[in-house]
């Protein structure tokens, strides 16, 4: 699966909750739970709306997921709910064939279908012991996608910030500018003064309890502070302007069933198969990620393919129960880290918060503007773009970091799929170039000692006179056998033309170091054939030392270690060295 560095995928609000301390007193506890779920319902609705859905499915999809996950999760702290990259995916997809204004039936019931076929692909990869599939999103490919959607989300929020009416319904940076400046005439300034004035809050109240993290409930408190006082505030001047827009009423009562909404038939079905696993993709290698990482902090196992499957029929029941795509947010299981949960039922808590607000609270939130959903989600986001990972990527692997650009600028300026499709495709051009051009070094001793190293890499090292000394670092296959053959010819030719400049000693012997090697197919075994067939021709002797495992299984099987003689294998470079210097010493030859 992933690896914990894949918290590329956390929420920027995350990284303060996880400093926050178990020894609190209960009343502080109570307090930080109290206020965290109220943030979390606002980031629900938030999320719904980035995916172009009624802010309710938000509050649906806040509820029914966990009691599912409560029964079927592996994870004891992972919490379930909507997520922002998911959310992004969904809204952009789906809005590309589908108006969400103009025809708002037919969008909800492909964005229900969507998320029963991510649940469906998802349990099937979970019953199939196919989880090894998502490692393909490497990590410099997650973080470069999610920092090209983090700005893609970002631009989306300028229609609620500058209270702009008709926005474009495309993604991409140049159209989605191109909307923005186009309709000057409808920049509203009363929403943009409301808006920014509680993006800087929000902004800044983060900043504070990232610098200073026993101040973590600043951060936490500040957007539904700001829910309130903006609320407060369009409800007060509600008869002085209508330039600033708001929620409006939120339905009463509990998820309605949405099974006969599913989509299986019809001109828009690939269209939802295909958003469906996308999604599911993305969000199962979030919820993943996040599962593990709270498990090695308290050193537990998670079972990867029992999560698979319980967020796959996770999201199946929910998109019969008015829910989209869920899984676990890095946020939210921060919050049941630190309040001590000690089982996956722990959602249901979660879950009877929501409750509370479906069937008492949703009057609440007629008139909360939606700018203050769009700071929100800024605020929540702005920790996706995370620079010093990339900055690390080009330290340490320029071709990492040239996956990372491609996922970044392909969903920046393509799509947010076809983005994310490419860094893909680089990283399977990536893994095919090492697979077929597997490294070969030439190694040299470090004097004084029996050491043997790459010659590059370190300086000390110098050659053997009579002596090549290969590396090869890679199983040898028959998609690089042909290779590796010509390669190593090609170090004996370079060598032989070395040694012809430099007066030197005659080259006698080609010593393979197969330590690297852990597997050779016969294809493999019959260019070592070849190989030593096309030394001899020119007199000189291929000398295998140490293949482990398999390998020297397979060698034997193949009749090559006989044909090499007691003098062709050794375990040891400096072993070989020292037989072979000793015997032509001991036959007369310099």
């Amino acid at each position: 699966m992933v690896s914990d560095s894949t918290i590329a995928l956390r929420l920027g609000l995350a990284t303060d909750e996880m400093q926050m301390q178990e020894t609190r007193s209960n009343r502080d506890f109570f307090l930080q739970i109290f206020v965290f779920v109220l943030k979390f319902k606002l980031q629900g609705i938030s999320y719904a709306k980035l995916a172009n859905l009624p802010p309710i499915v938000g509050l649906y999809s806040s509820f029914v997921p966990p009691l599912i996950y409560s029964v079927l999760g592996s994870s004891k702290h992972l919490a379930v709910g909507p997520v922002s990259i998911a959310s992004l995916v969904m809204g952009s997809m789906l809005s590309e064939s589908v108006s969400p204004t103009q025809d708002p039936v037919l969008y909800l019931k492909l964005a229900f279908t969507s998320t029963f076929f991510a649940g469906l692909f998802q349990a099937s990869l979970g019953l199939l012991r196919l989880g090894f599939l998502i490692d393909f999103l490497s990590k410099p490919t997650l973080v470069g996608f999610t920092a090209g959607a983090a700005v893609i989300v970002s631009l989306q929020q300028l229609k609620g910030l500058l209270g702009i009416v008709h926005f474009t319904g495309k993604m991409q940076f140049i159209p989605v500018m191109s909307s923005v400046f186009n309709h000057i005439s409808e920049w509203s300034w009363e929403t943009i003064v409301m808006g920014v004035g509680f993006l800087i809050i929000l902004l800044t109240t983060r900043h504070i309890s990232m610098r200073k993290p026993k101040l973590f409930w600043i951060s936490a408190a500040s957007p539904l502070a700001s829910v309130v006082i903006s609320t407060l505030l369009v409800f007060l001047i509600r008869n002085k302007t209508h330039a600033i827009s708001f929620i409006g009423h939120l339905p009463k009562g509990l998820n309605p069933p949405s099974s006969n909404m599913l989509y299986f038939s019809g001109t828009h079905l690939a269209l939802a198969i295909k958003t469906g696993i996308i999604t599911g993709v993305l969000s199962l290698t979030e919820g993943i990620a996040v599962g593990r990482t709270f498990a090695s902090l308290k050193n537990y196992q998670v079972n990867g393919n029992k999560e698979m499957m319980a967020i796959g029929f996770m999201n199946m029941v929910g998109s019969c129960t008015s829910c989209y795509v869920t899984t676990g947010s890095f946020s939210r299981s921060a919050v049941n880290y630190n309040a001590g949960a000690k089982t996956a039922a722990s959602n249901i808590v979660l879950a009877s918060t929501v409750l509370v607000t479906l069937l008492f609270l949703m009057p609440l939130f007629y008139y909360t503007p939606n700018l203050i959903l769009a700071a929100i989600i800024l605020t929540a986001v702005i920790g996706l773009i995370d620079y010093q990972a990339a900055y690390k990527l080009y330290k340490v692997d320029k071709f990492d970091f040239f996956t990372c650009m491609c996922a970044f600028f392909g969903v920046l300026l393509v799509s947010v799929p076809l983005g994310l499709a490419i860094a893909v495709v680089v990283s399977v051009i990536k893994i095919l170039l090492h697979v077929t051009r597997p490294n070969t070094l030439e190694f040299g001793n470090i004097q004084g000692t029996q050491i043997y190293q790459s010659l590059k890499r370190y300086r000390e090292a110098s050659r053997i006179h009579g002596f090549l000394i290969l590396a090869v670092e890679s199983p040898i296959y028959f998609v690089n056998s042909t290779y590796l053959q010509e390669r190593i010819l090609r170090w004996t030719r370079e060598e032989e033309s070395r040694i012809k400049e430099n007066n030197g000693s005659t080259l006698k012997c080609i010593v393979l170091d197969m330590t690297a090697v852990s597997s050779i197919d016969t294809s493999g075994i019959e260019a070592l054939f070849e190989l030593r067939r096309r030394l001899e021709k020119q007199s000189l002797q291929l000398v295998l030392v140490n293949p482990v495992g398999s390998v020297m299984e397979k060698l034997h099987k193949s009749k090559i270690i006989e044909s090499l003689g007691l003098s062709g294998l050794y375990l040891t470079v400096g072993e070989a060295v020292a037989d072979l210097s000793s015997t032509w010493k001991a036959h007369g030859q310099p």
